[in-house]
C-alpha cells in the first residue's frame, strides 16, 4: 500500500511570481511529516494549494486518487482536513457549536457524539469550556478548539499551519504532545512549522522549504543533526542553507 499523499512537481503562483516551485513531497500513513522553512518559504501556500484554496499545477494524489481537481468540499468528504495558520475560529459561537461546525460535512453519519465525547476526552480543558465564547479563551484553547474542529471532520490527513504561533513555550509542549498522541491514532499528520526543533522532536520524516523549493530532505533524526539545519534553525553553529 503506497503513501496516503503524494505531490509532484506542485506549483503554485501569484501572477507572474511563483510562491512554490516543482515540490514534490510524501507522506506515510499513519506518520507525521513536517515541512520546516523561515518566513515566505511557501509553507502556507503549500497547504492552501493541497487543500484546494489556490489553484495549483501539478499531481496531488490522496490514498492513491487524483484530488487535484476536487473541490475542497471534495477534499474534506475524503478526509483531508487543513486546521489554518490563524485558526479561524468564530469569536461569538461556543466551543460546542465549533466543534459541531466541524463535522458538518460528517453531519448524515454515525458516531458524531461518541466523536465529540473522544474530542472532550482528548482535550478536558475544552470540556470545561464547552459553552464558553471561542472569543474569550487563551491562546492556547483556541489552538485546542481549531484542532478539536479538525479531528470532528474524521481525518484522514491533517494538515496543521503553525500550530505553535503565539503560543508561550509551556504550551507549545502541551499542543505538541498532543500532536504527538494523535499519531498513534492512525491520523497521518502534515505539520508545517517555523519552530523546527518542535516540528522534528514529533516527526517521522521532514522537508525543508526555501523560496518556495524543498531544499532537503529526510528522516527527522537525521535533519535535527544536520549541520546546515542545526545552523539554521536550531541554533545551533553558524551558516546558511542552500540547495544542495
Amino acid at each position: 500500500m503506497g503513501p496516503l499523499l503524494q505531490v509532484e512537481d506542485l506549483s503554485v503562483a501569484y501572477g507572474n511570481v511563483e510562491a512554490v516551485r516543482d515540490v514534490s513531497l510524501t507522506a506515510a500513513r499513519g506518520r507525521i511529516v513536517t515541512v520546516i522553512g523561515p518566513n515566505g518559504a511557501g509553507k502556507t501556500t503549500l497547504l492552501a494549494a493541497l487543500m484546494g484554496v489556490l489553484p495549483s499545477r501539478g499531481g496531488i494524489r490522496h490514498d492513491g486518487v487524483d484530488v487535484a481537481r476536487l473541490a475542497i468540499e471534495e477534499r474534506v468528504a475524503r478526509g483531508i482536513v487543513l486546521v489554518p495558520e490563524k485558526r479561524e475560529l468564530f469569536a461569538t459561537m461556543s466551543v460546542d457549536d465549533h466543534l459541531a461546525l466541524g463535522a458538518f460535512a460528517r453531519r448524515r453519519e454515525r458516531g458524531i457524539d461518541a466523536l465529540r465525547a473522544e474530542v472532550y476526552r482528548r482535550f478536558p480543558r475544552l470540556l470545561e469550556r464547552r459553552r464558553q465564547l471561542a472569543g474569550t479563551l487563551s491562546g492556547g484553547e483556541r489552538q485546542m478548539l481549531a484542532l478539536g474542529r479538525g479531528l470532528m471532520a474524521r481525518p484522514a490527513l491533517l494538515m496543521l499551519d503553525e500550530p505553535s504561533l503565539g503560543l508561550a513555550p509551556r504550551v507549545v509542549r502541551d499542543i505538541f504532545t498532543i500532536i504527538a498522541a494523535l499519531r498513534d491514532t492512525g491520523v497521518t499528520i502534515l505539520l508545517v512549522e517555523q519552530n523546527a526543533r518542535a516540528a522534528l522532536a514529533i516527526a517521522d520524516y521532514g522537508y525543508v522549504l526555501e523560496t518556495g523549493r524543498v531544499v532537503l530532505e529526510g528522516d527527522s533524526a537525521t535533519l535535527a543533526a544536520d549541520a546546515r539545519v542545526a545552523a539554521t534553525y536550531l541554533g545551533r553553529g553558524h551558516g546558511a542553507m542552500t540547495a544542495g
